[in-house]
């Protein structure tokens, strides 16, 4: 009777390994002759006796007809919890089967609200993992899932921020708008903005001041703000700065600027009563220096580029220079051509062609150096327009140095080929002289605005303003 009996649990341990074999495959046909040998074959596939159902297999690896073929036999295994406390429908929506998803949810829509060991629900996973599409369908399906909190006390949007998914943010607060649930705490009092300041997730940060109702000057647990946050962080890069400057634009405090509640109303209706011209016009002083800075910052990056630039075009300039195409003669000769040591040989051979190289190359070893010398000078260069010469300068030195390279090649070409490379360089020429001039005019396009900007400050009178009363 013992022999019968451990002769039919190794049957059954068998049928169920081939289950499970078939849901690794996502093998409907092999399920479906399993099911006709042993109709309670799935009844012994329960978590309690594995670590998790064939569906978590099949909704984890995406197999679509094989998930639907089970939860018609087997529709309770939705719910069922593997040794994470994971759902099917955490497992396929942290790998992104948005069809095995909506397949789960059709059978039971309420699994939205389990949640693993981690506190969270399949609309968090969606979250962490970026998986935008499954996040829409979740919300969808089921909205109040959205409001579970995760282990910590985690909202959704605090997942959405420490995992920096901008795009489910974005859906989710447009999608659920209220307030309360955008201003929400986890267990250490901490908002959304203040662990986008902390992380530095500057896109982020201007969503949420700039197009949702965040209060900018919520405490945390710890008596800090988001701006407490910005400044302990410093001034380090442009980033530091930019959100700084952001958060002072939509009027956030520190919380040394408020020992209390009364302290903080009086400090925020204080705010409130200046002017709205006042305000208007620290925010565009504000803006103006963040602009200034930005704009110091590309300025400073052509600078390293133009120097760069014009020290390569010098040292081929040079090299050129002393030593030409072709070589210099070896000897001194008077038959058959008469030539001098040390001479070069392209300037007997091709002189007319040699006195275009020679003033092609001085021109651009000329102009390159008088950019190097600019840039070394210490003159300030913070305007454009002295940036703008500085450019010019140096496209007139690339083109010099492209001509040098021209004529080179054409004295070093074999008589037969002459002749269409002239009608090579003829057509070159156009083409550079062509693109230079698209590029000088519109430099100038760009340039008419600010010039007669500059022209209007000086003829303006000083006392044209209207005096106020």
């Amino acid at each position: 009777m013992l022999h019968i009996k451990i002769g039919l649990e190794g049957i059954m341990e068998e049928m169920q390994r081939k289950v499970y074999q078939a849901a690794v495959e996502g093998n409907v046909t092999s399920l479906q002759r399993l099911l006709e040998e042993d109709k309670l074959v799935l009844d012994g596939c329960n978590s309690d006796c594995f670590a998790e159902t064939p569906l978590h297999i099949s909704a984890m690896l995406g197999h679509l007809e094989f998930t639907r073929k089970i939860l018609s036999r087997k529709p309770e295994f939705a719910q069922e919890l593997d040794f994470r406390r994971s759902s099917p429908l955490h497992l396929a929506t942290a790998n992104g089967h948005l069809e095995v998803v909506k397949a789960l949810l059709f059978v039971n829509s309420d699994v939205c609200f389990a949640q693993n060991r981690d506190g969270q629900n399949p609309l968090h996973i969606a979250v962490i993992k970026g998986r935008v599409d499954v996040l829409k369908e979740l919300v969808q399906t089921k909205p109040e899932a959205v409001l579970l909190r995760a282990e910590r006390g985690e909202t959704i949007l605090h997942l959405c921020v420490k995992h920096y998914q901008l795009e489910a943010l974005k859906f989710l607060v447009e999608t659920i708008k209220d307030s309360g649930f955008i201003n929400s705490e986890d267990e250490d009092g901490s908002t959304t903005l203040h662990l986008a300041v902390a992380d530095r997730e500057i896109e982020i940060i201007s969503f949420l001041i700039l197009k949702t109702a965040i209060e900018v000057n919520a405490v945390n647990s710890s008596g800090f703000t988001a701006l407490d946050i910005a400044l302990a962080q410093g001034r380090r890069s442009l980033k530091d700065v930019d959100i700084q400057d952001s958060l002072h634009q939509v009027g956030a405090l520190s919380a040394e600027g408020f020992s209390s509640t009364v302290h903080r109303t009086e400090a925020v209706r204080a705010m409130n009563l200046q002017s709205n011209e006042h305000v208007i016009a620290t925010l565009h002083s504000r803006l103006r220096r963040k602009f200034r800075r930005r704009e110091n910052h590309r300025l400073g990056e052509k600078r390293n580029a133009l120097m760069i630039v014009a020290s390569l075009i010098a040292t081929m300039a040079f090299q050129a220079g002393i030593s030409p195409p072709g070589g210099i003669w070896q000897d001194d000769l008077q038959q058959p051509i008469a030539h001098e040591a040390g001479r070069s040989i392209m300037a007997d051979k091709f002189p007319d062609a040699y006195r275009w190289f020679v003033t092609h190359n001085t021109t651009a070893f000329v102009a390159s150096l008088g950019v190097i010398l600019l840039l070394i000078s210490g003159l300030p260069f913070k305007w454009r327009f002295s940036m703008w010469i500085l450019m010019v300068i140096m496209w007139v030195a690339i083109t010099e140095s492209t001509f040098t390279y021209l004529i080179s090649i054409y004295c070093l070409s074999s008589r037969p080929q002459r002749k269409t490379y002239i009608v090579t360089v003829v057509v070159l020429s156009v083409v550079i002289y062509g693109l230079l001039s698209i590029l000088l005019l519109g430099h100038f396009v760009r340039l008419i605005p600010k010039i007669v900007k500059f022209a209007t400050k000086f003829t303006t009178p000083r006392d044209r303003r209207i005096p106020r009363e």
